[in-house]
């Protein structure tokens, strides 16, 4: 199955809850010229903020195919060049369902799904 990559153009979003009752968070910007921005928290069941990091890399979509590379990171506030000769820095996706809403894609290895949703950043029109 061909999908649209114009369609993953934008700000996506996903929290879940985990078994220990603290919530994970993922907002992704993808961007039309490859490249992305994904911000991951993690907090604890009262809100307070747990984990915070920041990757930046390049993305793509062939076919069915979603895949990331990533070249940067933010923890701590201190920024780390990724090793390009580590796999774990290169993902690769099954994607299941796209629309303009919704996002859902499995990783090829390890066979989790993420679902994503999209973040409506203009609310009225003025």
């Amino acid at each position: 199955m061909n999908f649209d990559r114009q369609q993953l153009v934008g700000s996506w979003y996903r929290s879940e809850t985990e078994q220990n009752g603290s919530i994970s968070t993922e907002f992704a910007q993808l961007s039309a010229d490859g490249c992305y921005e994904f911000s991951f928290t993690v907090q604890d069941g009262k809100g307070d903020m747990l984990q915070q990091s920041l990757e930046f890399g390049d993305w793509g979509l062939v076919g069915d195919i979603h895949f990331t590379i990533a070249k940067a990171e933010y923890l701590e506030n201190e920024q780390f060049a990724t090793d390009l000769a580590n796999p774990d820095n290169y993902h690769a996706y099954q994607v299941l369902e796209l629309s303009s809403q919704i996002f859902k894609y499995q990783h090829i290895v390890s066979k989790e799904v993420f679902i994503l949703r999209r973040v409506i950043d203009k609310i009225a029109h003025c």
